[in-house]
């Protein structure tokens, strides 16, 4: 099985003085950093997915501000693919099922931001197109949600994203199986 490593959305709106904090950002980008270093360890492809909002209205991610760069913990180095979108889903008027397709890439190990949207958006796609999918619980941040007049906290949004992904589209593991389960010895950082 070929793979590679799809961070999605790590982005500096997402944390502490952007535009849209979600909670448990920071620890997210901190897991998603030890399975980068233990794919670039391994040698393994990286995929940096950078939303760049287009909408007129849009009030983050927008195009050619500090916000819409990827944050340090992640930032990718020569050799890794960046693919910039404008939906949820990353396959949508992207290159990214081309570059899938040309480097006989068939598991995605997906992480990032936001679990209820790109994230969630990305694993269908990815799932419908034929591809295995294995998402990283701990390397995922979303936010509180308010859906008739009532608050969703973030661990519920969080829990109900990922249960509807599991079984079918995706295994869902923490950071720490997984890199334990591709035999790299990384530590997995927590801070």
């Amino acid at each position: 099985m070929n793979t590679a490593l799809l961070l999605v959305e790590i982005q500096n709106d997402y944390f502490a003085n952007g535009r849209v904090p979600l909670e448990k950002s920071l620890e997210a980008s901190m897991r998603a950093k030890s399975v980068l270093q233990a794919y670039r360890e391994k040698k393994m492809p990286v995929i940096h997915v950078q939303h760049i909002s287009t909408h007129p209205n849009a009030a983050s991610h927008l195009p050619c501000t500090k916000g819409a760069d990827f944050h340090p913990n992640v930032q990718p180095v020569k050799g890794e693919m960046i693919i910039k979108k404008h939906y949820p889903n990353s396959f949508k008027d992207t290159s990214l099922l081309n570059y899938l397709i040309k480097n006989q890439i068939n598991h995605l190990v997906i992480c990032g931001m936001m679990t209820h949207a790109a994230i969630e958006a990305t694993v269908r796609a990815a799932y419908d197109l034929g591809f295995i999918c294995t998402v990283l619980h701990d390397a995922c941040a979303t936010r509180a949600l308010e859906f008739n007049h009532t608050i969703i906290p973030e661990h519920s949004v969080q829990y109900a994203f990922l249960a509807a992904l599991q079984p079918q589209y995706a295994t869902v593991l923490s950071t720490e199986d997984f890199i334990q389960r591709i035999g790299v010895h990384a530590p997995i950082a927590t801070e």
